[in-house]
């Protein structure tokens, strides 16, 4: 989702070099070092407003949380969210999701969450789809040999389409619900935007989805 620009917002994110990486680029391979252990590394591509990021690396300090998203002021509330909650785990990366390979080594992730992304419903920006062919070959690249990707959100074609893009490279689902909030799933931690989606009465579509072995 487009979020209107935040006026400051360049200036108040180098004010905060120590969370927010300008030199990404440089710690491909290295990650490990700028956290200062050897956590494993988790990411968020689309970062919404940064609910899911903190609440989630509050609850799990011995998880390294990486939040990823092309738009600046996105990322700029995402910081002060992270700021309030005083905690050491996160770090933020302002580049698109598309060029992940440049800044992170083959295997290099744990795990990456995609929440209520943007569903591009026009047929000709299908490789827009952060579920598409393209994006998925570029996080298997990224992630450890088996990796999973953790994907919510509201919009019932997007979600069908994920479904089939996931099957079609031969990935495995490991968990689905088709009503994430009348599941049993206990651990859900909702997005800015899911708590809206949810408070109207709309269904939350999740699933949890394992890479083939790169071996086989």
């Amino acid at each position: 989702m487009r979020m209107r620009n935040r006026k400051g917002a360049s200036e108040y994110m180098k004010a905060h070099s120590d969370i927010v990486v300008t030199t990404p680029e440089q710690f491909k391979g290295k990650w490990q070092e700028r956290f200062g252990n050897h956590h494993p590394i988790h990411i968020e591509v689309g970062s919404g407003k940064g609910r899911f990021i903190t609440e989630l690396a509050k609850a799990n300090p011995e998880i390294n949380y990486i939040s990823v998203d092309i738009q600046l002021s996105v990322l700029s509330h995402v910081l002060d969210k992270v700021l309030a909650s005083e905690i050491s785990n996160v770090q933020l990366l302002h580049v698109d999701g598309s060029s992940l390979t440049n800044y992170f080594a083959p295997g290099e992730i744990d795990l990456l969450y995609l929440n209520f992304s943007d569903p591009w419903p026009k047929k000709r920006h299908e490789k827009r789809r952060l579920t598409s062919q393209e994006f998925l070959d570029v996080f298997q690249e990224i992630l450890v040999n088996r990796g999973e990707i953790h994907f919510k959100t509201d919009n019932q074609g997007l979600f069908e389409y994920s479904l089939t893009s996931f099957s079609r490279y031969g990935m495995t689902i490991e968990w689905l619900s088709l009503d994430l909030h009348q599941s049993d799933y206990s651990d859900n931690i909702m997005t800015e935007y899911e708590a809206k989606f949810s408070g109207l009465g709309q269904r939350i579509y999740r699933v949890e989805a394992r890479f083939q072995d790169k071996n086989e």
